[in-house]
C-alpha cells in the first residue's frame, strides 16, 4: 500500500496522519501537565500518567506508519522553491521532530522498564525493555524530562515556520498539509 502525492498536496493518508499526530502530541503533553493538578500517589494522578505512557506509545506508532507512507511517495515540490539554506534547516527541523515522535516514547518504555514498572498499552502490559535498574530509570527520565521540554520549543517553531512560510513568503508549504481537496 502507498499514499500517492499529489504535484501540489501531501496524500491523504500523510495529512491524516500529520494532524492526527499533533492531536496526539497535544494530549501527550496535555496529560503529563494535568497530572500536576492532582497529589502525588493519587489515582487521579496515575491515571494522567497512564494515559500519558499510552498516548506516547500511540504517538510513535502513528509516526511508524507515517514514516513508511513519507518514504513511498514524493514530496510536493514548495512553490516558490525556497533558498537552500531555508530548506536544509527545514529538512534539519523536521528530522528533530521525527527524532522527538520516536525517542520519546521510546524513552519513557525504557524509563518505565528499567524502573520496574509495568509499561501500559490500551489494557495489555508491554514487555519490559531493560531489567531494572533504578539509577538507570532516574537518568533516563532527567534526559526524558528535558528533551520534552525541548520539545515544546521544537513543535512551536515548526508551527511558526509553517505560517512564516504561509504569510510571509506566501509559498505553498502550509497548503500542501491542509486537510482538504
Amino acid at each position: 500500500m502507498t499514499a500517492t502525492n499529489h504535484a501540489e498536496r501531501y496524500s491523504r493518508p500523510l495529512v491524516f496522519l500529520h494532524w492526527v499526530t499533533l492531536v496526539l502530541l497535544l494530549a501527550v503533553y496535555g496529560f503529563i501537565e494535568l497530572r500536576e493538578l492532582f497529589p502525588k500517589g493519587t489515582d487521579a494522578r496515575e491515571l494522567m500518567k497512564t494515559i500519558h505512557y499510552m498516548l506516547g506509545l500511540t504517538v510513535l506508532l502513528a509516526v511508524m506508519v507515517r514514516l513508511y507512507f513519507r518514504v513511498s511517495s514524493d514530496t510536493p515540490a514548495i512553490q516558490p522553491a525556497p533558498h537552500w539554506l531555508l530548506h536544509r534547516v527545514a529538512q534539519g527541523a523536521h528530522m528533530l521532530l521525527y527524532a522527538l515522535m520516536i525517542g520519546m516514547p521510546i524513552a519513557g518504555w525504557l524509563m518505565l522498564s528499567a524502573a520496574g514498572k509495568p509499561v501500559p498499552f490500551y489494557g495489555l502490559e508491554l514487555p519490559p525493555l531493560l531489567a531494572e535498574n533504578k539509577v538507570l530509570a532516574d537518568s533516563i527520565k532527567a534526559i526524558h524530562k528535558t528533551v520534552g521540554n525541548a520539545g515544546y520549543v521544537l513543535i512551536a517553531l515548526h508551527a511558526l515556520a509553517a505560517l512564516y512560510h504561509h504569510h510571509i513568503r506566501r509559498d505553498n508549504t502550509l497548503v500542501r498539509m491542509l486537510p482538504g481537496k
